[in-house]
C-alpha cells in the first residue's frame, strides 16, 4: 500500500520531526556518496528529499514517483524533475543509471519481485543502489505517526536475501533514526547526538530504518562453441609404450 504524496510531503516539509529524519537519511545518503560527478542519480518512492545534494554536480536527475502514490514538482524554484511513473515500467533506458535510491518504495510496493527486477534492469554495470527500508527491529516500524510505519518492515537478513535473490551483491549496511517517533522538543532536540551514539553502538539492531547498498552483479556470457586453450597437450598416451620391431613393408 503506498501513502499519499501529500501526506509524505506534509511529514518531510511541514513537521519537525519529518525535518529531522529527512537529515538524519540524508546525512548517511551523504556518507556513502559525497558526490555523483557527471552521473545519473535517480530516486523511487519518495527519495526526493535525499536527492539535494546532487543537483550541483549529477549529469542528470530523476525522482520517480509510483503512480497509487502521486506526483509533486520538486526541486522547488528550479527546473522539475520528477516523474509519475508505473511502479514496474519505469521510463528510463536499460542501463542507464549510475546511482539509485529507494525510500517508501519497496515495503510498500505491491510487486516487490518486478519492482527489483525494474532495478536491476535500468542500472549500469557496476551500478550502485540504496535500499532503505523500516527496521523490523526498530521504533519507528511500531508507530503509525510516520511513513515508516507503513508497509512491510525489514531485518537486515531478509533485505540481503532478497537483494541476492535478484543479483544485487549486498557491500554495506547501517541503520539511521535512532531517536524514538517522538515530536517532543526534548527528543528532536537530541536527535544528533542519538544519531551519533546509535552507530557506535549497533550498526542495525536499534535504528528506525535500515540502510543497505548494493551493486548490480554481471554474470559472464555464455555462449556455445567457445574455445578452449590447454596450456600443455593433454597426455592421453603417455606411458603407452611405442611398438617394438620393423615398421610395415620394411625389408620386402
Amino acid at each position: 500500500m503506498h501513502l499519499d504524496v501529500r501526506d509524505l510531503k506534509t511529514f518531510y516539509y511541514r513537521s519537525a520531526l519529518g525535518r529531522a529524519a529527512q537529515k538524519a537519511i540524508r546525512d548517511q545518503v551523504v556518507e556513502y556518496w559525497p558526490e555523483a560527478k557527471g552521473q545519473t542519480v535517480v530516486g523511487y518512492g519518495f527519495a526526493v528529499p535525499l536527492l539535494r545534494p546532487y543537483l550541483g554536480d549529477a549529469r542528470r536527475i530523476v525522482g520517480l514517483m509510483p503512480g497509487p502514490q502521486g506526483v509533486m514538482p520538486w526541486p522547488a524554484g528550479q527546473k522539475n524533475v520528477s516523474v509519475l511513473s508505473e511502479e514496474v515500467n519505469w521510463p528510463l533506458d536499460t542501463g542507464s543509471v549510475d546511482k539509485l535510491v529507494l525510500l517508501h518504495g519497496l515495503e510498500t510496493s505491491e510487486h516487490p519481485t518486478a519492482l527489483l527486477e525494474e532495478c536491476f534492469r535500468v542500472l549500469g554495470p557496476g551500478g550502485k543502489a540504496l535500499f532503505i527500508v523500516p527496521n523490523r527491529a526498530g521504533l519507528w516500524s511500531r508507530s503509525d505517526r510516520t511513513p515508516f510505519g507503513f508497509g512491510r518492515p525489514y531485518s537486515l537478513m531478509q533485505l540481503e536475501s532478497q537483494l541476492k535473490m535478484h543479483h544485487f551483491l549486498p557491500e554495506r549496511h547501517r541503520a539511521a533514526l535512532f531517536a524514538p517517533p517522538s515530536s517532543k522538543r526534548f527528543w528532536l532536540r537530541t536527535a544528533p547526538v542519538w544519531e551519533k551514539t546509535g552507530r557506535k553502538i549497533s550498526s542495525y539492531l536499534a535504528g528506525g530504518v535500515l540502510i543497505v547498498e548494493a551493486t548490480k552483479q554481471i554474470q559472464a556470457p555464455t555462449r556455445p562453441g567457445l574455445p578452449v586453450a590447454f596450456k600443455r597437450p593433454l597426455g592421453v598416451f603417455e606411458g603407452i609404450r611405442k611398438p617394438k620391431g620393423r615398421p610395415v613393408g620394411e625389408g620386402i
